[in-house]
């Protein structure tokens, strides 16, 4: 069965960049991009080439390094802003020019003081402008989940008419639930003039804890590209994680979506986002946290000692880990215990394994963790009453 392609938009470089004391510098960012574009993202979003000197040199760079990607600069719905992203990206082979406006009742009434007419025309402007430099140009209706669809709707086909290629549907402040973030893209696909030549973008926050699953219901509801960070870095609670979408995507083929991504380098890419930006990754992170593999529970460590699929959905060597870990704690049993024990070069029979586990439950209780040294040491003890080669 033939499946539809969803286009990964990495942000790692942008919005992952705005997490307070994740600030690289250009060679990191060098560093980042090309092995983004070696995991095969479909766009990577270089950075906001007006904000500093620094940023748009890193753009620069980026354009002139990417191979495959298209490259890809923030701006505001600003001329200033979308010449000298332009400029930034003059080198690239698939430059984009990602332009747009806060579409939000508060976003017009706070934020610009404006009129609802006032944002259309803006909107307009801005993508007609940032035409007249690159072919594809990217309109982002900011805070797109608090708006009202009608009006939503009215701006993305002023966007559309002015030349944009793909439409950015952000829920800003993860405020929507994923029900009515589907439904909202589902009234675009059917209220936006000349939607069919374009394409939906979802870009979702993870405030609530939603940004995966809200994605993942644009996409069942005619977006075809998704807005996302390695390990779902990005503002306060982050974006959708790039090896969430796709993993689910892959576990799920009758979702009939694919990605361009290679799974197998997600594991070495998120090593390599979080060494460089010094943003720790939690153990329980999904797909790419230290423990997304690891089993300390007897019955756990029994059933994928005998069989991995009883207890993982994935293979870890699927996205890069070398093997399941089967941590030993208090709650481990003897197959897990006799399991590791072998690794190690024991052989136990059943009644010095009797023996050795007596002496580990001890050794156990006072500890988080049993590591290597730690067996050798209660293989040493128990020699005292039983005789182990």
């Amino acid at each position: 069965m033939s499946t539809e392609k969803v286009e990964i938009f990495d942000t790692t470089l942008r919005d992952g960049e705005q997490v307070p004391g994740c600030k690289l510098n250009t060679v990191q960012k060098l560093k980042i991009a090309a092995r983004l574009d070696d995991l095969g993202v479909d766009v990577i979003e270089a950075g906001f080439p007006v904000s500093s000197p620094g940023d748009f040199q890193s753009v620069s760079e980026i354009s002139k390094l990417v191979k495959n990607a298209a490259v890809c600069g923030l701006t505001r719905a600003v001329r200033k802003d979308i010449e000298v992203a332009a400029e930034a990206l003059k080198y690239a082979k698939k430059p984009r020019i990602h332009t747009g406006i806060g579409t939000s009742d508060s976003h017009i009434k706070y934020k610009f003081n404006s009129t609802p007419e006032k944002i259309i025309e803006r909107a307009k402007d801005a993508v007609a402008y940032a035409k007249t430099f690159v072919e594809d140009v990217e309109f982002y209706a900011e805070d797109a989940g608090r708006t009202n669809n009608e009006f939503l709707a009215k701006v993305c086909t002023a966007a559309v008419k002015a030349g944009a290629t793909v439409l950015n549907i952000p829920d800003t402040t993860g405020y929507c639930l994923p029900e009515e973030y589907g439904k909202k893209i589902k009234y675009l696909k059917e209220n936006v003039k000349g939607i069919e030549n374009v394409r939906i973008s979802c870009h979702c926050h993870n405030d609530l804890g939603l940004s995966t699953a809200n994605a993942l219901a644009g996409i069942t509801n005619g977006a075809r590209q998704i807005e996302c960070t390695i390990n779902g870095i990005g503002e306060r609670a982050g974006n959708t994680a790039l090896e969430e979408i796709v993993m689910i995507l892959r576990q799920h083929p009758t979702l009939n979506f694919h990605t361009n991504i290679n799974p197998k380098f997600l594991f070495d890419t998120s090593v390599m986002v979080s060494r460089e930006m010094g943003m720790f990754v939690q153990p329980n992170k999904a797909i790419v946290g230290a423990n997304a593999f690891a089993h300390s529970s007897g019955i756990h460590q029994d059933g994928v000692i005998k069989n991995r699929e009883t207890y993982e959905i994935m293979d870890p060597a699927d996205v890069g880990v070398t093997e399941s870990a089967i941590v030993l704690t208090a709650r481990s049993g003897r197959a897990a215990l006799a399991y590791r024990a072998k690794k190690m070069g024991y052989e136990l029979t059943k009644l010095q394994l009797d023996c050795v586990y007596n002496e580990f439950l001890n050794y156990a209780d006072c500890r988080k963790e049993v590591v290597d040294t730690d067996i050798h040491e209660i293989v040493a003890m128990s020699r005292k009453h039983m005789a182990i080669a």
